[in-house]
């Protein structure tokens, strides 16, 4: 008897089997199901497909010239392809996009696209066949309709190709475009799972000052990212190394204040130099985090600040490196705000960035949990992330930077007293450390115990707004800034009674597009390094260029068994 039902179980699972495979080719050749049902099969594309891309140019010299066509049919990517710097030119990409469930059977799908002056199979060395010729204006075919399914190169403005298809299925399948972008520059690069630069810059005649523009798609179904949770290793180990001041820009930037000025004895340009300094230190150090702490975008040199976050993002994703960002006075200067940035750099993979709540001031205030090793679930180190905002609002009383709000600091104080009774189930010591952009006004006190070279005066707000006592009061152990470039020294500040209370830290600046003008600086980048086992923490600092390239500078000791320890203190 048990037998029978089990040999029936199985009988009926394999049928069912084979009825769900039978009717996912059928639909996947024949729409067979209606799209209440067709939406939840795995090949399904949630969203839009792309049904048709053009170039639209306008010039304020022809009042005729238009750079929006029928809002109806097309969606226009926002992106002027001359970054607003054409004399008279404007031109913008459109595309048209359709719902799946609402293709008719004559709608056809974009399947690929490419740029050049030469039809695409020519410049392969294939056979042209007769898909050339054509005007390629607003979205009319070049050598017309074709035959019914037959999938041909279509010529656009700009020297746009694309190849479009209405065979059935073509809408579910890995080759349909399901989004388009634009991107900028000769070093452009992309972030996105799935989305791809199409190669050659589109043809635009923009001048050798303009970045060129790049035309980026997605095939398929919206990537999930991945998000991998930080922890412990094994060994009780854990390193974070903080980027401050990228200052990365449209194009390749121009270096500002470089030492030397005649990189490897060429031109020095600022993204290329910055970022190759950035992946030397990732490689030789192998951080298991990385923090940006602000102006990773150098505004007025980045009108398209998503090309500028791309960089970065795509270094630290193929390097497999988690990380975090907050943002300086300088990201959102460009063409995007503080919370248009962090909704595209929460969609990255690695990236661990959080808007945070929205009743607060500032975009990306949050904290991460670095968990204990092995499997366990609790935290070991909390990092926690604010806002420092800009420049004053208030500059004739308070000339200078923003500062740190009441409902930041209430916020951070809820949460980190919130926090403590969970962080206590952790065996070992806990240890709260934070990062800002803008110092805080205690990293100019006279009294301060300073490790390192001393060269500009930090430049925090007039106005203190007591984040400083509640870092203390919460048991925070370090906070360190980035925003002064040259400032690469830490200040430990003590307590009423002569104590360690917190030590204070700048970055240096491992950007070139920024400032570094006081005494030849060489940029840098500084190190934390967490030894669980012993509750401690060690910093340092890695230099871009001289004689100290290969070698960890000013190595300190700022945690020992869980408490701040003054430098005299270092074995």
């Amino acid at each position: 008897m048990t037998r029978r039902i089990v040999r029936t179980i199985v009988q009926t699972t394999t049928a069912a089997v084979l009825t769900f495979i039978v009717i996912f080719f059928l639909d996947r050749n024949f729409r067979v199901l209606p799209n209440a049902l067709h939406e939840y099969l795995p090949m399904h594309h949630a969203g839009t497909v792309v049904t048709d891309i053009t170039l639209a140019k306008c010039s304020t010299l022809n009042v005729f010239s238009s750079c929006s066509l029928d809002p109806v049919l097309w969606h226009r990517i926002d992106k002027d392809l001359y970054l607003r710097k054409g004399v008279f030119a404007s031109a913008y990409l459109h595309v048209q996009r359709k719902r799946e469930q609402d293709l008719a059977p004559e709608d056809s799908v974009v399947i690929d696209v490419s740029v050049g002056r030469l039809h695409p199979d020519v410049a392969a060395g294939k056979s042209k066949g007769g898909g050339g010729g054509g005007d390629g204006k607003n979205g009319r075919r070049a050598g017309g309709e074709g035959k019914a399914g037959e999938e041909r190169w279509e010529a656009r403005p700009g020297g746009l190709w694309i190849k479009r298809s209405n065979k059935r299925g073509v809408s579910d399948s890995k080759m349909a475009v399901t989004a388009v972008d634009v991107l900028f520059g000769d070093d452009a690069v992309e972030a996105r799972p799935g989305w791809a630069i199409m190669g050659t810059p589109l043809l635009l005649d923009s001048g050798s000052g303009i970045p060129a523009a790049q035309v980026t798609i997605r095939r398929g179904a919206e990537q999930e990212p991945h998000k991998p949770v930080p922890r412990v290793m094994d060994n009780g180990r854990f390193k974070i190394v903080q980027l401050a001041d990228l200052h990365l820009s449209t194009g390749v930037g121009q270096c500002r204040d470089a030492v030397p000025e005649d990189w490897n004895g060429g031109k020095c340009e600022a993204d290329p130099r910055t970022l190759d300094f950035v992946v030397k230190v990732l490689e030789e150090e192998k951080p298991n985090l990385v923090v940006l702490s602000g102006d990773q975008v150098n505004g007025e040199t980045a009108p398209d600040a998503q090309t500028a976050i791309f960089k970065y993002a795509q270094l630290l994703i193929n390097l497999k490196i988690p990380y975090v960002s907050i943002f300086g006075n300088h990201d959102d200067e460009g063409s995007m705000t503080r919370a248009a940035q962090m909704d595209l750099i929460e969609t990255l993979p690695y990236s661990l960035s959080k808007a945070g709540p929205v009743e607060i001031d500032g975009v990306g205030n949050y904290y991460i949990e670095i968990l204990g090793r092995g499997s366990s679930d609790h935290s070991a180190i909390t990092v926690y992330l604010l806002d420092t905002h800009s420049y004053s609002p208030n500059e004739r009383k308070f000339k200078g930077y923003d500062w740190i709000k009441k409902n930041q600091i209430d916020w951070f104080r809820d949460t980190a007293q919130g926090l403590k009774k969970k962080h206590k189930e952790y065996t070992h010591h806990h240890m709260n450390v934070a990062f800002i952009h803008i110092p805080i006004p205690e990293y100019t006190l006279p009294n301060l115990t300073l490790v390192g070279e001393w060269k500009e005066p930090s430049t925090a707000p007039q106005y203190n707004s007591g984040f400083y006592d509640a870092l203390v009061e919460e048991g925070v152990l370090m906070v360190s800034c980035g925003h002064d470039h040259v400032n690469e020294h830490c200040g430990l500040s003590p307590t009423e009674d002569g104590l360690p209370a917190l030590w204070m830290c700048h970055a240096g600046a491992a950007g070139f597009g920024g400032y570094a003008g006081y005494g030849g600086f060489h940029r840098k980048i500084r190190v934390f390094d967490f030894d669980m086992n012993e509750a401690r923490i060690r910093t340092w600092k890695r230099v871009e260029y001289g004689p100290d390239v290969d070698r960890k500078i000013e190595e300190l000791m700022i945690v020992d068994r869980g408490r701040v320890v003054a430098p005299m203190q270092e074995e």
